[in-house]
């Protein structure tokens, strides 16, 4: 009878810790719906962990075919931080689509269509949307490494053969046979037996301990893909028929990981402690871990294909609620009009945007353009070029990536986006600024000489590396290079000179200041025709230059407008 009380005491104890358990993680789940829900349409803000930004490019690079924005585009528009604030998915899959997409603007528009309709969903739907968000939660990240750097390592490894171990486990039985005959050498071959058995066991466990992760994120993958696949969400239907026929190759890897994902060495209870032993003598995880290792091996393609469909849906959650964190956004038309179109007498791809902002500024400014071939900006410095440039450029890839502009109205072709704004001295290979510009401008001339899709550029200060005469000279024809049908380039420059050799090809549009009461104010609207003003020389004054130095400067200027000679001594007199 006290047994049966201690017993039932010892039961009823165990139902309150599981009862306790399954309440903190229902509490937990809670706790994480609601997080999620708040931060939908909410700017991301996380903490990466060291190292592991290095990582997250791994499946845009292992997907590089067709376009895709080169280094000196991305660095120049910022776009590392455009994708952090991006970044909500919560699995390593997501968050390497959604750079892979970020950085390969799409040319089709039924692809589009087809991520618009998946981003609408989600954006409409917020239980399903959390339910999936939950899921991506379980499934994770990878940390500092890609898990295509895994599958690189795996490959690496090379096929493991299974027949020494094989070979030592079917020796035990002629061992056991041979006690039957002499119990003494009988047991020096079972002993002899253990010794090679165990320290086989140690050397191969230290070789394979590291491969695990990769093992462990790929069955995350499979598993969370077999839920995803038991949700009734119709927008995923064809999704989830893709996932079911890759899931079907998976089968066996999730037999063998049965055996193989075991905790190796340090089991958590008295069970697991036992298996670590029979896994020390008999080598059934190592047998386990070959076998997932030939699974995994034999299908890449398919792994590829898992992660791709899990990481597509997750990285498009986190481009909808990016989407409702603007202060504005419209969908673009795609429609490409030309110039020729509107009298202009050539084929030029035409782009057209209405109240058009920055999605960093906090406070931006919004400006509207209609280019047909090319736009020509002057200002003084600090008036709004450089940002008009890159709101312009990322419209462009906002609306063949996350199908939504920063923008009253967006029409425009499907462009291949090039830039060449915030260049510096390569000191690595010992290049000069200058140096560094012509190979940037010579990769966007070579781009406009081939006819497939338009070619949307931004050139800001073109060869500003080099001296006066010869940059306005070079920059003139570099600019009417880019001139051409199926080329539509914005280029922003301080010569006023270029305003007038370039006015048959190039529309002129300039940002000016005020300087009211001794202070400088800039409204960062853009005007039609060119700069009529100049500030360099007045922005010393408001910065308390010395007058003498002030009037000096003046003076050289006028006597250059007017003569188009540089004497310094007329300044003096």
């Amino acid at each position: 009878m006290e047994y049966l009380v201690l017993f039932l005491a010892f039961l009823f104890l165990g139902a309150i810790v599981f009862a306790r358990g399954l309440w903190d993680d229902k509490k937990q789940r809670r706790r994480q719906r609601e997080k999620l829900r708040e931060a939908f349409g909410k700017r991301a803000v996380r903490t990466y962990a060291d190292g592991e930004f290095h990582g997250i490019p791994r499946y845009f690079e292992k997907h590089r075919d067709g376009f895709f924005l080169d280094d000196i585009t991305w660095n120049d528009l910022n776009l590392d931080e455009i994708f952090r604030q991006m970044n909500t998915t919560g699995s390593s899959a997501g968050q390497e689509y959604l750079y892979a997409m970020l950085r390969k603007p799409s040319f089709s528009e039924k692809e589009l269509e087809e991520r618009e309709k998946l981003m609408a969903y989600f954006t409409e739907h917020e239980e399903e949307r959390l339910r999936l968000q939950l899921l991506y939660g379980q499934m994770g990240r990878t940390g500092k490494y890609s898990l295509y750097d895994y599958l690189d390592y795996l490959e690496d490894l090379g096929e493991r053969k299974c027949g020494l171990q094989i070979l030592l486990d079917l020796l035990f039985l002629p061992a056991v046979v041979l006690t039957g005959f002499s119990a003494q050498v009988g047991i020096v071959a079972l002993v002899l037996l253990l010794i090679c058995n165990i320290s086989t066991y140690l050397k191969d466990k230290g070789a394979i301990e590291p491969y695990l992760i990769s093992f462990r994120y790929i069955l995350g993958a499979v598993s969370a893909a077999e839920k995803l696949c038991r949700e009734k969400i119709p927008v995923l239907e064809p999704q989830q028929r893709a996932l079911r026929e890759i899931l079907r190759q998976f089968q066996k890897l999730k037999r063998e990981a049965k055996w193989g994902m075991r905790s190796m060495g340090g089991g958590e209870n008295p069970i697991g402690v036992v298996m670590d032993y029979v896994n020390m003598i008999f080598h059934f995880d190592i047998l386990a871990f070959n076998g997932m290792l030939h699974q995994v091996r034999s299908h890449v393609e398919e792994v590829d294909a898992l992660l791709t469909i899990t990481g597509r849906i997750d990285a498009l959650i986190a481009a909808a609620g990016y989407r409702e964190s603007l202060p504005g956004w419209c969908l673009p038309v795609f429609a490409c009009g030309s110039a020729q179109e509107k009298g202009a007498g050539a084929d030029m791809p035409c782009l057209v945007m209405k109240n058009m902002y920055h999605p960093l500024l906090a406070e931006p400014v919004k400006n509207d353009i209609t280019a047909c071939g090319g736009v020509l900006l002057t200002g003084s410095n600090a008036s709004g070029k450089s940002t008009f440039l890159k709101a312009a450029a990322l419209n462009a890839i906002f609306s063949q990536t996350i199908h939504a502009c920063c923008a009253d109205f967006y029409q425009g072709c499907f462009f291949r986006t090039m830039t060449s704004m915030a260049l510096r001295d390569d000191l690595g290979s010992g290049e000069s600024y200058y140096i560094v510009e012509i190979k940037s401008l010579k990769r966007i001339l070579e781009a406009a000489a081939e006819p497939e899709v338009p070619v949307l550029c931004f050139v800001d200060e073109v060869l500003r590396g080099t001296n006066t005469v010869e940059r306005i000279a070079a920059s003139t024809q570099i600019l009417k290079s880019l001139c051409r049908p199926g080329v539509c380039c914005f280029a922003a420059t301080h010569d006023i000179e270029l305003t007038g050799l370039l006015q048959k090809e190039y529309d002129n549009y300039h940002f000016e200041e005020e300087i009211t009461d001794g202070d400088i104010h800039f409204p960062y609207r853009l005007m039609p025709g060119k700069a009529g003003s100049r500030n360099a020389i007045r922005l010393l004054s408001i910065m308390g230059y010395e007058e003498e130095l002030i009037a000096a400067a003046e003076g050289l200027a006028e006597h250059f407008v007017k003569s188009g000679k540089w004497e310094d001594e007329v300044c003096w007199k």
